[in-house]
């Protein structure tokens, strides 16, 4: 995959997986359950990869997905190589707030 399309992968993880506002859940969901939403994310936002904005869907999956699904999968080397800045806007033009300094994928993340 070239440098391009990679880097526009990892920014669709995380604005997929990125969703940083801290919302636990009553029950912790399982593996499989959070497998599938972060299935269900990838597909919805998969345009996002080459450069287009969120669909609906995909803004409606941003902002219903767990984030205790989601940080597990960001690791900083992975953060490391997107846009935060560009991850962010997107994810907050989808309605879903990034709280300040929150870190999903480092040692810090709840």
């Amino acid at each position: 995959m070239e440098a391009k399309r990679w880097s526009s992968f990892i920014l669709l993880v995380v604005v997929v997986l990125g969703m940083w506002e801290v919302n636990k859940a009553d029950a912790a969901l399982s593996a499989a359950q959070c497998k599938e939403e972060r299935r269900l994310g990838l597909n919805a936002c998969k345009p996002v990869i080459y450069g287009k904005l969120p669909s609906p869907a995909c803004c409606e999956r941003v902002r219903v997905s767990h984030v205790e699904c989601v940080c597990p999968v960001i690791t900083p080397k992975l953060a490391a190589l997107i846009d935060l800045d560009r991850a962010i806007r997107l994810i907050e033009g989808c309605g879903r707030r990034v709280p300040r300094h929150f870190k999903c994928g480092s040692i810090t993340t709840p």
